[in-house]
């Protein structure tokens, strides 16, 4: 089955893979566009995520939908666009079609790939079931269940090891990913659930972030590093710097401080330390002979095309753009956006055969939240950490929410936990007791969950 459009009669037709930030940004600049253009996005899911706030769904201050767009109702008024819901499978260059796994073919004119990234283990890939990332909603859900599910057990065991166990949760990556999940983490367990639970002491859980290099946010001048680690300690998180973890097995993580090595035993793990480019990097090396670095993401021209295919274009995180500075540009959303509407800008350009310019990103700073009142904001010509930063982080992360209802939601969310410590969205979602097998040992620690006295050990 195939959809065609590529005749002399047909508007240029424009397929964008992903509807993350670059996707979507290209797809609603050309969906506005004057220029005779058709778009067809597809994803393999019916929304866009904010990523960015990923982490406070895992940590329960936030519910999915208050983070998440349909993409149909993000781009009804656009009359040139159309959504598909699909997974791509493969690339013919020479046809111009992409391939979907349900066996539809679809051609393109121009063709925008904005897949993303996926974790990266660094060749430890069998770490992943111990210590999962965050880059879905389902990630997120998965973590949440672990975190909150580690409480429930610690409050139904007698065992102390296995107690200690589960009140220890370990945060690897110290990126702007780690430390606010690490910081948020530290306000669950030592604030909002201080009161909730009889026969457990959540202040005494204990949070410890792990960084390999010998600062949290690398990327971000060494003062506002700094400021992050004491606004991080002030919380009550352990930070453990120029630590490389070695070993994730049997709930045990294994790192070395120097020539020191160190294990420490949790229940919950998360994983913040790296990404590796999606799938369609591959495809991508495969079928168009794309240059590749090493975590698999496709190095572009400086219009963001490829080499030898100027109407395949790749944005985002899948993208490696280094022709601006010393290093590839960093994979943040900014960046998505900024090349989504450039690549869209291109395209017009082109299709009224006008001199297109090539890809200059500006980068109007990071930012990077901690905890309640503590945030690093770095602006380039002004630094700024404590509750000045908190502020502006909050004001523009409800900014770039894409639909109305999602910021108002994400508002009234965020000001009924500053003012109550509460989080509203802390649910354990799948069957009770299969969620506290996952704790792996439950009934070791010798409480019977009918009658709540102590049971024979299985």
């Amino acid at each position: 089955m195939s959809l065609s459009t590529q005749n002399e009669s047909a508007p240029h037709h424009v397929v964008i893979i992903g509807g993350g930030f670059g996707g979507l940004y290209a797809a609603q600049k050309l969906g506005k566009s004057k220029v005779p253009v058709k778009v067809t996005l597809i994803d393999k899911r019916n929304f866009h995520l904010f990523q960015p706030l990923l982490y406070q769904v895992a940590t329960g201050s936030l519910s999915p939908a208050d983070i998440a767009s349909p993409l149909r109702a993000v781009l009804a008024e656009n009359k040139n666009t159309s959504v598909v819901m699909g997974e791509v499978l493969d690339i013919d260059p020479q046809a111009q079609v992409v391939k979907l796994k349900n066996h539809l073919d679809i051609s393109y004119d121009s063709l925008i790939v904005a897949t993303g990234v996926s974790h990266h283990y660094f060749g430890n890939d069998q770490w992943s079931e111990q210590a999962p990332g965050l880059k879905t909603i389902e990630d997120a859900i998965n973590m949440r269940r672990r975190i909150l599910s580690a409480f429930e057990a610690a409050e139904k065991t007698h065992d102390p090891k296995f107690k200690e166990a589960l009140m220890n949760f370990v945060v690897i990556g110290g990126g702007p990913t780690g430390v606010e999940l690490a910081g948020t983490l530290a306000e669950l367990a030592h604030r909002t659930l201080s009161d909730e639970f009889t026969n457990i002491d959540t202040k005494k859980a204990r949070i410890i972030l792990i960084e390999g290099t010998d600062r949290v946010l690398p990327p971000y001048h060494a003062e506002l590093s700094e400021a992050a680690k004491q606004s991080l300690l002030k919380l009550g998180v352990e930070v453990k710097t120029s630590a490389m973890v070695t070993n994730i097995e049997n709930n045990v993580v294994t790192f070395k401080l120097g020539e020191q090595v160190e294990q420490i035993q949790a229940q919950t793990i998360l994983w913040a330390a790296g990404v590796k480019a999606s799938p369609m990097g591959k495809v991508l090396g495969d079928r168009l002979n794309a240059e590749l670095d090493r975590v698999g993401r496709v190095v572009v021209q400086p219009d963001m095309s490829i080499a030898n295919y100027p109407n395949v274009y790749v944005i985002g995180d899948l993208a490696n753009y280094p022709h601006q500075g010393d290093r590839p540009l960093p994979g943040v959303a900014p960046v998505a956006m900024q090349q989504g509407e450039y690549v869209a800008h291109h395209i017009e350009a082109k299709v009224q055969e006008k001199e297109p310019t090539k890809f200059k990103y500006w980068d109007f700073g990071s930012l990077a939240v901690i905890g309640r009142h503590e945030a690093v904001v770095d602006f380039k010509f002004i630094r700024l950490k404590g509750w000045l930063a908190w502020f502006i982080w909050t004001f523009v992360h409800v900014y770039y929410l894409i639909e109305f209802d999602n910021k108002l939601l994400v508002m009234v969310q965020w000001g009924w936990n500053y003012f109550t410590h509460r989080r509203g969205a802390r649910i354990i979602t799948g069957r009770y007791l299969q969620v506290l097998e996952e704790m792996e040992g439950i009934r070791a620690g010798g409480l019977s969950l009918e009658t709540r006295e102590p049971a024979e050990v299985a």
